[in-house]
């Protein structure tokens, strides 16, 4: 079953990005004269069939005004509650899965991340998640029938496909989607795809710079 929702991760408080998200949302930092998470709804454009859900928490009220007329519902959390818990606060708003999730301080040239997600998932995973090479010490390692496991050469990009039981089932309101993961790599259910464009985390103030040269092709 291909994913028709797509969960945006809009809630964060930008730690790594101060002082500019003290008083600007990390997902509407200007890059590339856009807000960041413009450049993440340029991959949803093209799947129309797609219905997109961002939450938010931080100056939740700038990121809610700028997606007015974007077709993006809001999922408001009154609490931070972390990748696991917003996505599994918004649940009702996305359906039964598997949905896409992602990040918002990414950027991406070549392929639409999305797409190549679609193409590569077949419902043999629980979780299909989007790598590049790292460039220094990696998240994950993966075998020749594309399992993952713990610490290796490739990173995580901050996009992927989930299915939601195991979100759904998680006793705790607020938890990162890393303990999901754990319990699907223990079950050999979380497997990966590498992406074969250019990618660049958008995440810091020092990377803001980079991320102008990468957009420019540099």
């Amino acid at each position: 079953m291909t994913p028709d929702a797509i969960m945006l991760f809009a809630a964060g408080l930008g730690t790594r990005m101060r002082p500019l998200t003290q008083t600007c949302p990390k997902p509407l930092i200007p890059v590339g004269g856009r807000a960041l998470i413009d450049h993440a709804l340029d991959h949803i454009a093209p799947l129309t069939e797609l219905r997109a859900v961002a939450n938010t928490h931080h100056l939740a009220e700038q990121v809610a005004l700028h997606l007015t007329g974007s077709g993006v519902a809001i999922s408001h959390e009154e609490v931070l509650l972390e990748t696991g818990g917003g996505l599994k606060a918004a649940l009702p708003m996305l359906g039964a899965g598997p949905v896409f999730t992602m990040n918002t301080d990414a950027l991406w040239r070549g392929a639409n991340p999305l797409r190549v997600l679609a193409d590569a998932w077949d419902g043999s995973a629980e979780a299909l998640l989007l790598l590049v090479p790292a460039a220094g010490r990696g998240d994950f390692s993966m075998d020749e029938d594309g399992r993952l496991s713990r610490g290796g050469p490739l990173t995580y990009t901050g996009a992927q496909i989930i299915e939601l039981a195991r979100v759904r089932d998680y006793p705790a309101a607020k938890f990162s989607l890393n303990v999901v993961w754990d319990e699907m790599v223990g079950a050999g259910s979380l497997r990966g795809v590498v992406f074969p464009g250019r990618w660049i985390d958008v995440g810091t103030v020092e990377a803001l710079a980079r991320a102008e040269e990468f957009l420019a092709g540099s």
